[in-house]
């Protein structure tokens, strides 16, 4: 039976970074909290969304960096909830990709608190908007697998026979260590060494970084890197891939070709 004094849990996707890529109800949902756990990759103007008062904890949560363990944020969330605090449990990205939300929802509703899950936009589409190419594609791509290269154990996935389909775009999250190893196993499984590779690193932010390249050089693309969240795409629609964000060179390319047509 759910106890009525308990207050709901939201679990909320904050998106890759830039608050005006959260959802509406996912900034409302912030705006409304009295009690915000948020992980390591979510942006200062996203936690600055929340109202004077609220109690703000950072809970970590980036791969290979020391962070909360899971069963002590569930139980934090929880005994926020039982002082009758709105939690808003706030997570980079879509919270359904590689969030946990699955653990922390049902630990939740297990002891009686009521869970609402509010998506947010994942690092692929970020990465597939931000740099102007698609996820799927006729006649190239015709399925997305989201993937990681770690499982909990920190070893490399082994099973690569779906992601070996040439018509499939593999998104793989924090594989960055494992990058050498995932295009060999990848390669190992029929994938050909020359299938178009990209690297996006801080996808979706301002300074994301944008590398492009083939399978077999993978681990090149993550050479010079910053350090920040890296999301790899490899299928042909990452030949498509073109930064095409403002520039001085290109605001001149702009400037001839609207001369050009005036004076046609």
């Amino acid at each position: 039976m759910r106890d009525v004094s308990l207050r709901d849990v939201l679990l909320v996707g904050a998106g890759p970074g830039p608050v005006d890529l959260m959802t509406l109800r996912a900034a409302r949902a912030v705006e409304s909290a009295q009690a915000l756990l948020y992980d390591a990759l979510v942006s200062d103007e996203a936690i600055a969304l929340a109202p004077a008062g609220c109690v703000r904890i950072l809970t970590g949560k980036r791969s290979g960096r020391p962070s909360m363990k899971q069963e002590a944020i569930n139980r934090l969330m929880l005994r926020l909830a039982r002082r009758g605090l709105r939690v808003v449990r706030l997570k980079g990205g879509d919270p359904s990709v590689f969030g946990r939300v699955g653990e922390e929802a049902e630990f939740l509703r297990a002891h009686g608190v009521c869970v609402e899950v509010v998506p947010g936009v994942t690092a692929a589409s970020a990465a597939a908007a931000q740099f102007n190419f698609p996820l799927t594609h006729r006649g190239e791509a015709r399925r997305v697998i989201f993937t990681t290269a770690r499982v909990g154990s920190g070893d490399v996935i082994e099973d690569w026979a779906a992601a070996s389909d040439p018509e499939a775009t593999v998104a793989v999250y924090m594989g960055g260590e494992a990058a050498a190893e995932l295009g060999r196993r990848l390669i190992a499984a029929g994938r050909s060494p020359s299938t178009p590779a990209l690297v996006v690193e801080r996808a979706g932010d301002p300074a994301a970084a944008l590398r492009t390249g083939r399978l077999d050089t993978l681990p090149q693309l993550l050479a010079g890197g910053t350090g920040g969240p890296v999301l790899i795409v490899i299928g042909a629609v990452a030949r498509r891939a073109q930064d095409l964000r403002w520039t001085p060179e290109l605001a001149q390319i702009e400037a001839q070709i609207e001369a050009e047509a005036i004076r046609a």
